[in-house]
């Protein structure tokens, strides 16, 4: 198999990690770097220093870094983030002037200074036309305002989880993932609207991350309510041990009522149960499938 050296970058935390060709320069984990995109020259960090990697797992072909960071680009860098605070609070006043039902949340300069980028969250479409030409007048260069999801906006403002650690998509995620009520599900968690919602409002992220191995077991094994043959006599599945592949069946012996685990390999299905439904009252369901629906939302959008 064909393999080209790469080095990852990564342009700002939390993103993506990109391929780029380093040429016949070493790079090291957290060197500053200056490359080349398609919004032009970013200020970045290496992440993933060279290595070798199969093509088939590339996009080829890879830009090339431009140069390691020298002290001038990391001064620039630095000088960038500071007119960010005071592009904010002009901004604020734009928008506040022209009466827009927005709310601002980040901007970002481009390291080469060629645009300025505003991040905004809004409930529906903004005629912002008149703002962007106020802001080119202030700030001489281009303008362009994005509007974000709440999923995107928590991610740029930070956080921790109910878990005490920082936020998954403030830390390392790159990208979102749709999440279910189904994976709640399906991992046994609460049902409860405010136990399985982040801090953004929506469906944790973490829901996602063992779903696959779930999925993969609970196809092996029969749902709550079916009918098995297990080695003390036919009983009904009363719940599941998912990741043990244990399952707990009650059993009727004479006028005894017995409640044995058994590994799912010890047991036949003899009639499996339909999917039972959520077990929650319709009021908690409706904002879990509202839940749902604003992710699929936020997916598409």
């Amino acid at each position: 198999m064909k393999t080209r050296t790469i080095v990852g970058i990564r342009i700002k935390k939390p993103g993506k990690i990109y391929y780029f060709d380093p040429g016949k320069i070493t790079y090291n984990r957290g060197d500053k770097v200056i490359v080349e995109t398609l919004l032009g020259e970013e200020f970045a960090e290496v992440v993933i220093p060279n290595k070798e990697m199969e093509e088939d797992k590339i996009v080829l072909p890879l830009k090339p870094v431009k140069r390691k960071a020298t002290e001038k680009d990391i001064k620039h860098q630095e000088e960038n983030k500071a007119k960010e605070k005071s592009a904010f609070d002009q901004a604020l006043k734009a928008i506040k002037k022209h009466k827009l039902d927005m709310n601002l949340i980040d901007v970002e300069y481009k390291f080469d200074n060629s645009k300025i980028l505003f991040y905004f969250t809004a409930d529906g479409r903004i005629d912002f036309r008149d703002l962007v030409k106020d802001l080119a007048a202030i700030f001489k260069t281009r303008i362009e305002l994005r509007q974000i999801g709440i999923r995107d906006e928590i991610k740029r403002m930070g956080g921790c989880g109910v878990c005490g650690r920082e936020l998954c998509c403030c830390s390392y995620l790159g990208s979102f993932e749709t999440v279910s009520i189904k994976m709640a599900k399906d991992q046994n968690l609460s049902l409860t609207p405010t136990k399985i919602s982040g801090a953004c409002g929506r469906l944790m992220c973490c829901l996602k991350y063992e779903e696959s191995v779930y999925e993969e077991k609970l196809a092996k094994m029969p749902k709550p309510g079916a009918i098995v043959k297990t080695p003390d006599g036919e009983g009904i599945v009363e719940s599941l041990e998912t990741l043990k592949e244990v399952v707990r069946v009650k059993i009727q012996d004479k006028d005894e009522v017995k409640h044995k685990k058994f590994a799912v390999t010890d047991i036949k299905v003899i009639k499996d149960a339909q999917i039972e439904d959520y077990g929650v009252e319709d009021k908690e369901l409706q904002e879990l499938e509202k839940l749902e629906e604003l992710d699929k939302e936020d997916m598409e959008n």
